[in-house]
């Protein structure tokens, strides 16, 4: 096996070939597909106002819930409701609801939105949320990710991720472009583009930067980048090849796939930059670092078995241990914030298709029908994956359930669009 080969799911090969052409704006459509064994139903009133806003917050509501696969959605339309209602809830029953969400938005004589949510449990037939945000107009879905965030800790328990953001990359002629934009796909904004590759986007676990290579010395170079300020800091570029970032979760430090000293290696380097340190001594290629939630482990790529499969060892080195057993070809590792699952990308029959390991009884499933899979990686709450496929013969980006059943597309008309990397928690 050579790097190149390694690295063609993270882009490197794909983003050197052709590519359909890309919107420099593309907004994405989100569609759902799938049903879940349980899915709580949950009906979302058009809110009081939403015709003279920009956004409609009720509907992104609903697609940020149904896209979780914890939701099935319920009629709310053709019903005057706000925050201020006391509804029957009797009707609702009726249609099968168990949760009814009302809402309002209105422009402030400043240019603000208020927004407003209730929430009521239609079982037990009591309000259980009461919520409102005063947002500029920018922000108006922002504000709806977090009323959608609100419902689903309510209603699930567990900490709700659609105000989160993702990284992706596109290639458009010539023209690459690193993009951040919501954990729905939508708001795209450029954080960096150039005439040479991008790959690798990573985010620090602050969410304020992101580590990613760029081939603009026409060599891979390892960069992070304020998203805020837009400010560059150049972190490796030693001889040879400098790749494949990962931050640790204290942000203070970045493993890295480095061939100064011959094959590709791992090393650790400061998030400021510096001197790295070396921490796998083989004469294989070990490459695609990326830290366990706690910081006491690293995952990588390794053919130091005769194929490309995944391992693990401490943070500071040591002896690796395989934790692929499964298959001749696995690679693109990424770890669950819980440290229960492992994502990745295997070959199975030619196709590159997505995986899912439990790491407790090494149980693996393939959750996707795509054959050109790609680039896993977790929503910071450990519910959802985002990876970059094909499907219906164009790039797409992609969210699924852990097990497969509901899954959301959010991608473009066309062109090329690679390597997703969901971020952290808003602080």
């Amino acid at each position: 096996m050579n790097q190149p080969a390694l690295w063609r799911r993270r882009g490197v090969m794909g983003l050197l070939g052709g590519a359909v052409a890309l919107p420099a704006l593309a907004q994405f459509r989100v569609e759902v597909t799938g049903v879940g064994v349980t899915q709580l139903p949950i009906a979302i009133v058009p809110f009081r106002g939403e015709d003279g806003s920009p956004q409609k917050i009720a509907a992104i509501v609903q697609a940020d819930l149904e896209r979780s696969g914890q939701f099935r959605a319920v009629d709310g339309t053709g019903t005057a409701l706000d925050e201020a209602s006391r509804p029957d809830l009797g009707p609702w029953r009726q249609k099968g609801a168990d949760a009814l969400a009302v809402g309002s938005v209105m422009r402030l004589a400043d240019g603000r939105y208020d927004v407003r949510m209730r929430l009521w449990d239609v079982v037990r037939g009591q309000e259980v949320l009461v919520h409102s945000y005063v947002v500029a107009t920018g922000d108006l879905r922002l504000a709806a990710h977090r009323i959608s965030d609100l419902i689903y800790e309510k209603l699930t328990g567990d900490k709700g991720a659609f105000a989160t953001r993702i990284a992706y990359i596109t290639k458009n002629g010539n023209r690459y472009v690193l993009w951040v934009a919501d954990a729905d796909g939508e708001n795209s904004q450029s954080a960096f583009a150039s005439n040479e590759p991008i790959i690798s986007p990573a985010w620090s676990p602050d969410g304020t930067r992101l580590a990613y290579v760029s081939f603009e010395s026409r060599k891979p170079v390892v960069y992070t980048h304020e998203v805020a300020g837009g400010r560059r800091r150049l972190i490796a570029n030693f001889r040879g090849s400098n790749s494949a970032p990962a931050w640790a979760p204290d942000g203070r430090t970045l493993a890295v796939t480095l061939t100064r000293d011959g094959g590709s290696q791992l090393y650790t380097i400061g998030a400021e930059g510096g001197e790295p340190r070396r921490l796998t001594q083989s004469a294989s290629i070990d490459t695609e670092p990326v830290y366990s939630s706690d910081g006491r482990s690293i995952y990588f790529v390794s053919d130091r078995g005769g194929a490309p499969q995944i391992y693990r060892m401490g943070a500071g080195g040591g002896e690796p241990q395989r934790v692929t057993f499964t298959g001749s070809y696995n690679i693109s590792p990424a770890i669950s914030p819980d440290g229960r699952w492992l994502a990745y990308i295997s070959r199975i029959n030619g196709a590159f298709k997505l995986q899912v390991m439990e790491l407790a009884s090494g149980y693996a499933q393939s959750i996707t029908d795509t054959t050109a899979d790609e680039s896993p990686s977790f929503a910071p709450n450990g519910r959802l994956l985002v990876y970059a496929t094909r499907q219906g013969g164009r790039e797409a980006l992609m969210t699924s359930t852990l097990d497969g059943k509901i899954k959301a597309r959010l991608a473009g008309q066309g062109g090329d669009i690679r390597e997703p990397d969901w971020g952290p928690f808003l602080r």
